[in-house]
């Protein structure tokens, strides 16, 4: 307990006033989880949470998820209070343009903010992460008398948390692999949005926990210190399992005529109601004024300064003793590659060209991650149940599990959100390059995770096979259509559909080199033919988009192309050639990438002037129009697709070399 004048009770009720009266500002938000779980907040910030407001990068830190993440104004206060470089006028700005406070916690924007939070069960998913990242990290570089890893992760999770899928997924997975270093406090409090939770939540959620495997202590008083504290020792005093500690509390606690109701949950109290509530709480200071003795109990600047001192000076013992484990621990946590990491990629991307092979793209990608992820470990992957289909394992690959977390391999099970949600945790954590894979059509279980891996610009790899209809027999339910085009359309994401074994040994290399956001690698099941390339055009691969095929002077017509269709428009070309036509092809794995060149070179390579021209993919047609134009032709995908063998289904479809042909002439006035 800090040495100060203030209770903890009126440590506490800054939380309660600040978040109160920020949403009051704002005109909206949500004062009921902030109010409700100030107490236990209070508990763990003060007593507990090892940190430094002056770093909130420092390595060691204990990491801290708000995972129900509407009552953001929690966190906005402990980081306010505690000395982060928050200053209170942020506060006074929550939920306006360009303030450090949006609506729900966004990584990057307020310091001390581990991941973005909102979607509910992303938060408790992401923790689950970090504390898989902590344990194998701890077990790949921690050695006797020397436990430079050794940090716990703490999630605060409401009943909406509890309700989402995805909490179930990855709790369950955090139990069978023994993170006892992870520590969730259930928000009981019975309330939603839509009001007492009877109706529709009546889970035995103990019961549930402990059936994953995690240590359960039930009964908690979130509104007494005591209590609450004796169940954080007790949690941390359990090494091999999770714990969850189940506090009751009540929703917007302090405030006299709403609390314990969802009136206060997502809405602001009203000016009458906060100046009771103001009363109740024996709080009567003005809107956003916190006396000195306040800040005093929580200023955390002094405590987290000698924290990482002390630890900085167990990194120099450790240096001394192990100086290469010290240097490459140093490395992977900067994100940094090796020095010789890209001259030796690029001689693979060149033995894969001279290889010629063929074969589908997915055992291309197998063969890329048994090359990469020999020179890097730091890569960590899995896959969700799939892994011989995927072609995720290498010859390198170990499992982590409980007993010893030293591996680089996650058998994630059937959890494709799951893992997706978990990638993001640790990526956010830091020391480890993630991938998971699955077949493409089941990014839809994972989208959300997906999608917030973008906007937090966390650099994850996420691998999807079976990219087309030609998957084949087993129909329409595992043929995707529609999912490359969303992927390409994430914001910050870098989605490939490489063509070819060459094609794909660039895109694992950009998308391991890659610090500013996720990327997606698309991959066939059925093998496709090498192309052929001189050095310029295997060097341009790397830029997203590159001609692979072209003609004598200003082509007549422009066929674009990705992954397995590139062989029949090569095909096509060649016979639009034969009959005369001078004929570019355009190979373009990644739309992104190739957007991000200059216009000299994106006009090089599709130039404006020629405006007949034809794209296929055995994908959604719509995606294509921003390159062909409206009086472009699409051969691609507007149905679903049908249970047959691969090879059927897409002559079926009009995937042939003659049907882009008849396609083009078409444009062509023949």
């Amino acid at each position: 307990m800090p040495q100060s004048q203030a209770t903890r009770r009126e440590l506490a009720n800054a939380i309660r006033a600040l978040s109160m009266d920020a949403v009051q500002k704002a005109k909206s938000g949500h004062p009921g989880a902030p109010m409700g779980m100030a107490d236990i907040a209070q508990v763990l910030w003060c007593d507990f949470l090892n940190h430094n407001p002056a770093n909130p990068n420092w390595t060691n830190r204990d990491r801290f998820v708000l995972s129900n993440g509407h009552g953001s104004m929690l966190i906005y206060s402990l980081l306010h209070l505690s000395g982060y470089e928050l200053p209170i006028e942020e506060l006074q700005n929550f939920r306006q343009l360009h303030s450090k406070t949006p609506g729900h916690p966004e990584y990057g924007y307020a310091p001390g903010v581990e991941t973005t939070t909102g979607p509910l069960g992303q938060g408790i998913s992401n923790a689950v992460g970090m504390a898989i990242a902590e344990k194998a990290l701890a077990a790949q570089f921690n050695r006797e008398g020397h436990d430079i890893i050794d940090h716990f992760t703490y999630c605060f999770l409401g009943d909406g948390c509890l309700m989402e899928g995805v909490s179930h997924e990855t709790c369950s997975l955090a139990g069978t692999l023994g993170l006892g270093k992870l520590i969730a406090f259930w928000d009981d409090n019975g309330i939603s949005i839509d009001g007492h939770v009877e109706g529709w939540f009546t889970d035995d959620t103990p019961g549930r926990f402990r059936a994953y495997g995690w240590h359960v202590i039930e009964n908690v008083d979130g509104h007494d210190a005591e209590q609450v504290k004796a169940a954080i020792e007790a949690a941390k005093a359990e090494t091999s399992k999770p714990t969850l500690i189940c506090t009751k509390t009540i929703i917007g606690f302090g405030s006299p005529n709403k609390s314990g109701s969802h009136d206060c949950h997502g809405a602001p109290l009203g000016d009458d109601e906060i100046a009771a509530a103001r009363e109740f709480l024996q709080w009567p200071h003005a809107p956003f004024e916190i006396p000195a003795d306040v800040y005093a109990g929580w200023d955390a600047k002094a405590k987290g300064a000698n924290l990482e001192q002390h630890w900085n000076n167990q990194f120099e013992a450790y240096a001394s003793a192990y100086p290469e484990l010290a240097a490459e621990l140093t490395r992977r946590l900067a994100g940094e590659l090796p020095a010789d990491f890209a001259d030796k990629a690029d001689a693979f991307i060149r033995q894969c060209q001279d290889k010629a092979e063929n074969i589908a793209s997915r055992k291309a990608s197998q063969n890329a991650i048994e090359a990469y992820a020999a020179l890097l470990p730091e890569v960590i992957g899995g896959s969700a149940d799939l892994a011989g289909s995927n072609l995720t394992l290498w010859s390198g690959s170990k499992g982590l599990t409980a007993e010893d977390a030293s591996g680089n391999y996650i058998y994630y099970g059937v959890r494709e959100f799951g893992m997706s949600a978990i990638m993001n945790g640790i990526g956010l954590h830091g020391g480890f390059r993630t991938y998971g894979a699955t077949f493409l059509m089941f990014m839809e279980y994972a989208r959300n995770a997906v999608r917030m891996s973008a906007l937090m610009k966390v650099p994850n790899i996420f691998v999807y096979t079976h990219d087309s209809i030609g998957q084949g027999e087993d129909g329409p339910t595992h043929q995707p259509v529609e999912q490359v085009a969303n992927l390409r359309l994430t914001p910050n994401m870098d989605t490939w559909r490489p063509c070819d074994a060459a094609e794909t040994a660039v895109a694992w290399k950009l998308a391991l080199q890659r610090t500013d956001g996720p990327s997606s690698l698309v991959f066939s099941r059925q093998n496709l033919a090498a192309q052929s390339r001189d050095d310029a055009q295997l060097a341009n691969i790397a830029r997203g988009g590159y001609i692979l095929k072209d003609c004598a002077g200003q082509p007549d017509i422009i066929l674009i192309a990705t992954g397995s269709e590139i062989e029949i428009t090569v095909a096509a070309a060649a016979q639009l050639s034969e009959q005369g036509h001078k004929v570019r092809v355009v190979s373009l794995p990644s739309t992104s990438v190739f957007e991000r060149q200059d216009s000299a070179y994106k006009e090089a390579v599709l130039p404006a002037a020629v405006t007949r021209r034809v794209a296929v993919e055995a994908a959604h047609v719509d995606y294509w129009y921003k390159y062909v134009g409206l009086n472009g032709k699409v051969v691609g995908m507007t149905t679903f697709g049908e249970s047959a063998p691969g090879g059927v289904l897409l002559k079926h479809f009009g995937f042939t070399a003659e049907n882009v042909v008849a396609t083009a002439l078409s444009l062509l006035g023949e």
